[in-house]
């Protein structure tokens, strides 16, 4: 038996000013990773928003859990965003007059799970728990706002160039993470980037060019 599907988004459409992408199916199981590249405009965050419960499709459909995502209600999106779903924004958004730990704290206190000091210890910010994150580069940022998503042990992450901001030596180190996590969570991860080393480290890759989505690896 093949791994269980996690969600499943089928003939996904979406238009600003233009067309951004149209006709896109894509599936992710458990213990998968899915890297999808593409040029800046291509559409690719903008699909990981649709697919992390931010942004309403305008043609298509999401299922998740057994349930279509988008026929729910504002609260139980809240609930599937707050339990099952977490999102790592390339702007981190941590709380900029608190400390690492007190942002770690905020995490663990909304999901009921203990700060894993394993965790915090892989990422390489245990030196940090004390200071004010303003005071942080932007690559230990980046890996606090990491380590605040999985705290919360969601059954899906997502990842807007999660590596952005990091060294190519740090930047594996923060996947090594990610990817052990799905494996040992039974979790998907699905990640947006511009890195094509980063993406070749993923089960699949996919390519968002000319409005369709290819898988290429």
């Amino acid at each position: 038996m093949g791994a269980k599907s996690i969600m499943h988004a089928s003939r996904l459409s979406h238009s600003f000013d233009y067309t951004l992408f149209e006709d896109i199916d894509i599936n992710i199981h458990e213990r998968e990773s899915i890297a999808v590249l593409g040029v800046s405009g291509s559409g690719k965050s903008t699909l990981l928003h649709i697919l992390a419960t931010l942004l309403r499709p305008q043609s298509g459909e999401v299922i998740f859990d057994k349930g279509y995502l988008y026929e729910q209600g504002d609260k139980k999106l809240l609930e599937i965003r707050r339990d099952d779903i977490g999102i790592i924004f390339q702007s981190h958004y941590l709380f900029k007059g608190f400390t690492v730990r007190e942002n770690l704290e905020i995490s663990s206190i909304i999901s009921g799970n203990e700060i894993d000091l394993n965790l915090i210890k892989k990422l390489k910010i245990e030196d940090t728990l004390e200071q004010n994150v303003a005071e942080l580069s932007g690559g230990q940022q980046q890996r606090v706002s990491t380590a605040r998503v999985m705290l919360k042990k969601p059954k899906l992450i997502f990842a807007d160039e999660p590596t952005g901001n990091l060294d190519h030596q740090t930047a594996n180190d923060v996947m090594d993470v990610m990817l052990e996590y799905t494996q040992s969570q039974n979790a998907g991860l699905f990640i947006v980037t511009h890195d094509e080393n980063i993406a070749a480290r993923c089960d699949k890759i996919y390519r968002l060019q000319n409005k369709r989505l290819m898988l290429v690896g």
